[in-house]
């Protein structure tokens, strides 16, 4: 098994190369989120579907976690030590029992735990494969990693399962799908990673332990390793999902085909309701009763624009603004003036089409 000294060297290796360089990566994703003009939004709905999943299947992983949902190790149950004769290990754990009585597992147990590489190997790979696998051989140490390679996998499958749901288009759209192939890599790696520490552990590591606090746990250790793995793993990609579909990171720029379906669709609704209006406008200038009231109406308006206008405050303020040069009577009348062509420039070209 890789030691942690090495991690540790490795990571002080390559630490300066990565972390500089994973910043300039960030960095440019944010100049690039700046200058590609795309707004940050909310969460999409379908989005935050899969956030959820994702936040759910970490909560599930981080309590299972929990000595409550831990195989139940008798030797830190009954304080014992490494080389405590099985008899009082079994008598201490039978005091322990309701009704001072061994159940069928302890008896199983008991069975196999005579010799020191029974209890190593019990240590490595925990209490099921020696109770209950019925090829698992001391003397073939190999025999319990294949029974309890099952359910290392398990918990990674599940998770591998997670993810893909998570990153499905059917559900995530594509903000989810673009994640789709590192999820499912990332996972696969862990799984990997996770089987090859196990085989790779020197399981005799505890035969030279001389005291209860030398002993390495490792079966148990490594379960809450996988939990922890997996809800980092999944509360990370969740991360990547909020951050990329509210576009505050690694944004796409939306290509000219989306922008153009974008505006050609804003012109159609806007199309439909001038439309909309012209039917109306078309129908009060036909209808007797209607036109009366629009004229009544706009004549109305007009005299108390023309009342509001004539009042002392309002005139004082135009001459205000006049005065100070806030108001620019000469911007106003050339804006109005390009407005004007440009709406008798429009409809010249639509009379010629």
């Amino acid at each position: 098994m890789v030691e942690w000294k090495t991690i540790s060297s490795l990571l002080l290796t390559l630490g300066p190369f990565l972390v500089p360089r994973l910043y300039s990566y960030y960095k440019a994703s944010q100049v690039q989120a700046q200058t590609s003009n795309v707004p940050v939004r909310p969460v999409p709905r379908y989005v935050q579907y899969a956030i959820n999943i994702l936040l759910v299947a970490a909560a599930l992983a981080i309590i299972a976690t929990f000595p409550q949902f831990q195989p139940e190790n008798i030797f830190t149950t009954t304080s014992s030590r490494l080389h405590t004769p099985i008899d009082v290990l079994f008598t201490r754990l039978t005091a322990l029992r309701p009704g001072k009585q061994l159940t069928d597992f302890d008896n199983a147990l008991r069975s196999r735990l005579a010799s020191l590489d029974a209890r190593c190997q019990y240590f490595a790979y925990g209490p099921t494969a020696l109770a209950e696998c019925p090829f698992c051989k001391s003397d073939e140490p190999a025999t319990f990693f294949y029974y309890t390679l099952p359910a290392i996998v398990y918990p990674h499958l599940l998770n591998l399962f997670v993810l893909g749901l998570a990153t499905s288009t059917a559900i995530a759209g594509k903000e989810g799908g673009r994640w789709r192939t590192m999820a499912a890599l990332v996972g696969s790696c862990l799984a990997i990673a996770d089987c090859y520490m196990v085989g790779a552990y020197d399981w005799k590591g505890n035969a030279r332990a001389t005291r209860s606090t030398d002993l390495d746990f490792f079966y148990w250790r490594m379960r809450t390793i996988r939990g922890i793995a997996i809800v980092v793993l999944d509360v990370g990609l969740a991360g990547l999902l909020w951050a990329t579909s509210t576009n505050r990171l690694l944004v796409i720029p939306v290509s000219s085909a989306e922008r153009l379906e974008s505006v050609t669709k804003i012109m159609e609704a806007t199309r439909g309701r001038l439309g909309a209006v012209g039917m109306i406008r078309n129908v009060i200038v036909r209808d007797e009763n209607l036109r009366k009231k629009a004229e009544t109406y706009w004549g109305q308006a007009g005299e108390i624009m023309g009342e509001v206008m004539e009042e002392k405050e309002v005139v004082e303020g135009i001459r205000g603004a006049l005065e100070s040069g806030r108001m620019n009577v000469t911007t106003i009348e050339e804006e109005a003036m390009r407005f004007t062509e440009s709406i008798f420039a429009t409809s010249e070209v639509s009379s010629t089409g």
